[in-house]
């Protein structure tokens, strides 16, 4: 419910939740002056994991903040990772194979449907439901399993490198990777049978939290959230980079603007995300994954550069103000969760508590990416 709602300001009282809070996406509080149920006004409250990345950014070489990227947001490690590397090879002049850069969108998908699947399983759990979360992380572990084949690790990863990849993938990952996309199109069939199509589930959402896409443009909203609202933009489709060109998807999008079409579009997603998974699997090059040649240290010429990919959150950007050194002069990280998260404050008012807090599962925060 939301609209304006007559008050009287000795009535009111101030509710927190967070920092620490199960009702909050990570370390968050939400400063919120209630009428009763209703809200009157939500402030938003960040820092308490600030960890300086930016910084750490600006006076370490470039292989050294490297690992700082999967740190942002563990959930979809992969696609800041990726942003990372492009970013300082386009500035860099680093001359990427083929092969790598079909493995990079490979794993970065598979990603991306892990962290939808988290989300999906954490959301349902937000609004009463707890078996679904089960299925989900049963999924996910199949992802990471993949994943630590190649890469060593099962949550934030340092596989994509300045020139290409760390490690060429081998027959164990192919094939794992073949048996999860039919496993996971027999899933998504499973979450849309017991989760979407369920009557209660869909009185929760259905009108609530409507964002419109004025609001979505007025904050800088973009992802999954900008696309319930009806605004048609991805960056893999609308500033292609990397192969992603090469690629047959379609981006999701939904007109109704409220939780509901948030949670479709990602459901969506992880479908289109298989699509690109199995077109990347067969029409994977032969040939090397790294450079035949690249830069001992990289110096990146004077300049301004900046590189945008669109993560399992939205657009993520890394603007890079080199000053021909070994580190960056001003590394700048554009976070798609701190747009998203700011125009919550807006959106919430004189909606009730429960609603609100539906909303806020549906713009899916990362905490760590925000207080970056």
């Amino acid at each position: 419910m939301s609209g304006p709602i007559q008050i009287q300001p000795d009535e009111t009282f101030i509710l927190n939740i967070g920092p620490q809070h199960p009702a909050t996406h990570g370390v968050l509080r939400i400063k919120m002056e209630m009428d009763g149920e209703y809200i009157v006004k939500a402030e938003t409250v960040l820092g308490y994991i600030h960890r300086m990345h930016e910084l750490m950014g600006e006076n370490r070489t470039y292989p050294q903040v490297l690992p700082n990227l999967s740190r942002l947001d563990y959930l979809g490690a992969m696609g800041y990772t990726h942003c990372h590397v492009l970013a300082i090879e386009r500035a860099a002049g680093i001359e990427v194979p083929e092969r790598a850069e079909y493995i990079r969108v490979i794993t970065v998908e598979l990603n991306r449907i892990a962290s939808h699947l988290f989300w999906f399983g954490a959301f349902v759990m937000d609004l009463g439901g707890f078996t679904p979360l089960m299925y989900a992380l049963q999924d996910r572990e199949h992802i990471l399993d993949a994943l630590e084949g190649i890469t060593g690790s099962r949550l934030t990863y340092c596989y994509h490198v300045f020139g290409g990849v760390s490690n060429d993938i081998d027959d164990d990952f192919i094939k794992a990777t073949k048996a999860i996309i039919p496993m996971m199109r027999k899933s998504l069939k499973k979450y849309k049978a017991l989760v979407t199509g369920n009557i209660i589930f869909r009185k929760r959402l259905e009108g609530i939290g409507p964002i419109s896409a004025e609001m979505c443009r007025k904050y800088g909203a973009t992802g999954a959230v900008a696309r319930g609202s009806g605004i048609d933009f991805d960056v893999r489709k609308n500033e292609p980079y990397s192969v992603y060109s090469e690629f047959d998807f379609d981006v999701p999008v939904y007109h109704e603007c409220d939780s509901l079409a948030r949670y479709m579009v990602r459901m969506d997603e992880m479908e289109q995300s298989l699509r690109i998974i199995e077109q990347g699997l067969d029409k994977l090059p032969d040939g090397p994954v790294m450079p035949a040649k690249k830069p001992k240290l990289i110096k990146p010429p004077v300049g301004d550069y900046y590189q945008a990919v669109e993560t399992a959150r939205g657009s993520f950007g890394i603007r890079l103000v080199s000053d021909g050194t070994k580190n960056a002069y001003r590394f700048k990280l554009r976070s798609p969760t701190y747009s998203n998260m700011c125009l919550f404050d807006e959106a919430c008012e004189g909606m009730l508590l429960m609603d609100a807090l539906a909303m806020l599962g549906s713009l899916d925060l990362v905490i760590p990416e925000i207080d970056r």
